[in-house]
């Protein structure tokens, strides 16, 4: 089982740092520097606490999604 199918198995509305790079296979470093540079899918803080919200990150993940068969089709018209 993927950390996609545990997510949606979980019924959890946001997950941890790690929950989520896991999530989005990057590095919890990168998830850091994503947001120190206001980069990467939205997040909640509270205090010292960072949680992704599950929706932000399948939403973050499909607005990156790259269609190759987009341009061929676009060149076709």
């Amino acid at each position: 089982m993927d950390m996609v199918d545990m997510v949606n198995n979980l019924n959890v509305s946001a997950v941890n740092e790690k929950r989520a790079a896991q999530f989005l296979g990057v590095a919890v470093q990168t998830l850091r520097n994503w947001r120190h540079l206001r980069r990467g899918p939205a997040y909640v803080k509270m205090g010292r606490s960072v949680r992704y919200q599950v929706e932000d990150l399948k939403a973050y993940l499909l607005n990156k999604r790259i269609d190759p068969e987009w341009s061929l089709r676009r060149e076709a018209v």
